[in-house]
């Protein structure tokens, strides 16, 4: 197997074992929605992901030195974050006719890669993330053009596939979770996405 390759599921690992909005939005999402509805999540979150990659590998210069770009997407994501968890503080557990629900759930499949998309696209740390990573393979010499294809994909493949393993767990585990635990993680995920956001906009605070 390529070295590059090999190191780029290594930093994916890595990448995956970071516990942030995304990982609460995960577990919440196939706990209450079900596996498919939280693949889409972690399809909308692959998706941000790879935009990152472009937008950073080929603009690796002009984000470096263009920090109010950080700035503003600390604030309006931290806004958002802190508006994701009061849903989450606010929202009850109402029971529902079988049939209302399959077909809210494929109302809200539709709105599943959005979700992902939006929590992970507006995390500036996943930003600052791939500009270090974008840093680091322009500054391996050694990298030739497919070298730097296998480093990403070994990086965006892995922490996909980790994110539905994830997902998968969790809906093995639906069945021991009782509406009274969903209340209480609910409330869980609103706290920490509140947190989440007043981090970020603390962190465009300081710049």
């Amino acid at each position: 197997m390529s070295q590059a390759l090999l190191e780029g599921i290594s930093m994916g690992l890595l990448l995956s074992a970071m516990i942030g909005p995304v990982f609460f939005t995960l577990i919440q999402s196939s706990l209450e929605n079900g596996f498919r509805y939280a693949a889409m999540v972690a399809l909308g979150i692959l998706t941000s992901d790879t935009l990152y990659v472009l937008l950073t590998f080929f603009g690796i210069k002009f984000l470096a030195e263009a920090t109010y770009f950080e700035s503003v997407l600390g604030y309006v994501g931290g806004a958002i974050l802190i508006g994701f968890g009061i849903s989450y503080l606010v929202k009850r557990q109402t029971a529902k006719p079988e049939a209302n629900v399959e077909g809210e759930r494929r109302a809200k499949k539709r709105s599943a890669f959005l979700k992902g998309f939006s929590i992970n696209g507006i995390n500036p740390f996943v930003l600052l993330f791939w500009i270090s990573i974008a840093s680091l393979v322009h500054l391996k010499e050694s990298f030739r053009s497919l070298d730097v294809w296998l480093y990403y994909s070994g990086i965006l493949i892995t922490v996909f596939c980790i994110d539905l393993t994830k997902a998968y767990i969790a809906k093995k585990l639906a069945q021991f979770v009782t509406p009274k635990f969903m209340f209480w993680l609910n409330k869980a995920v609103g706290l920490a996405m509140i947190g989440f956001g007043l981090r970020l906009v603390w962190f465009a605070m300081s710049h």
